[in-house]
């Protein structure tokens, strides 16, 4: 029996000297290496027929995980930024990857490959008018090879996530217009993409249902999605306080961690005016009347 003993005691220290397959390794050292960011742009710029400057010389990166909005006036560049992460535009000159993938260089014929990775949002919601919430979102796992069962799970936990569980046989046309955002955001994340653009996403929305549509995305950012916003939306800015990139002209003119929408209000600008909206005086006591 004693000697029965040893010899497991043998294998269990075979077993736990053993080396680690090749394929283990090989995870361990991928996961151990710092991954590149999930955009980088050097010197990227932009130019449309007519010799106008879309993007000009844009250099930033974006990292995994950041939320991240783009500020700026009408025709500054916003637009153009989200359509060349997913290659509606072309460069004109500089570089781009995404997650590490040098974008320029891609074959055209890669180019849904990449779709895939990133899910956008738009203004317009970009709805299939004739079929239901259910089938529009399907319809993302559809193009990129999702089999039925994976439909029949993913889509009704991506409704239930955005709050639209039932609604699933509703078409376009029964929704308000936040409903709809609702499902264009299910759609864009229900492939679960490491990247997710929103361009204008509340721009047609009232402001209560404009909170709710950032609360989403904002939700999403934490299970690890990096989200960039595009946005005229100066209230929603300041309140979440996340990195703002602000564009004038093509070019990138303020990056700026927990920024607000506009830097022309400094920091006692900022807390005399939260204090206000609170109503806190200057002495940290609640405005109005004592009794």
């Amino acid at each position: 029996m004693a000697l029965l003993r040893t010899r497991n005691r043998g294998r269990s220290r075979t077993r736990e000297s053993h080396p680690p397959s090749r394929s283990a390794r090989e995870e361990r050292t991928r996961r151990a290496a710092p991954q590149p960011p999930i955009v980088e742009l050097e010197d990227a710029s932009v130019v449309y027929p007519g010799g106008h400057m879309g993007l000009d010389r844009v250099s930033l990166q974006v990292e995994r995980g950041e939320f991240m909005f783009l500020v700026g006036p009408t025709g500054c560049g916003k637009s153009t930024f989200i359509k060349l992460l997913i290659r509606e535009v072309e460069l004109a000159s500089g570089g781009l990857w995404i997650a590490g993938r040098d974008v320029v260089s891609l074959p055209a014929d890669r180019t849904p490959f990449l779709r895939r990775r990133i899910g956008t949002v738009f203004q317009d919601f970009k709805l299939l008018p004739n079929r239901t919430v259910f089938d529009n979102v399907a319809y993302a796992l559809q193009v990129t090879g999702g089999t039925r069962s994976d439909i029949r799970r993913k889509v009704p936990e991506i409704l239930r996530l955005v709050g639209l569980a039932d609604k699933t046989r509703n078409y376009p046309d029964e929704l308000s217009g936040g409903e709809q955002q609702r499902v264009s955001v299910a759609r864009a994340f229900v492939n679960h993409p490491p990247l997710l653009l929103a361009d204008e996403p509340t721009g047609n929305l009232d402001p209560e249902t404009s909170i709710g549509i950032m609360q989403l995305l904002y939700r999403i950012n934490r299970t690890g999605t990096t989200v960039l916003v595009a946005t005229h939306d100066r209230e929603m800015v300041d309140k979440m306080r996340r990195r703002v990139v602000a564009l004038h002209e093509g070019r990138v003119v303020r990056d700026q961690a927990a920024g607000l929408y506009t830097d022309d209000e400094n920091t006692k600008e900022f807390a005399l005016r939260m204090r206000a909206e609170m109503g806190v005086g200057d002495e940290g006591q609640t405005n109005g009347d004592s009794h």
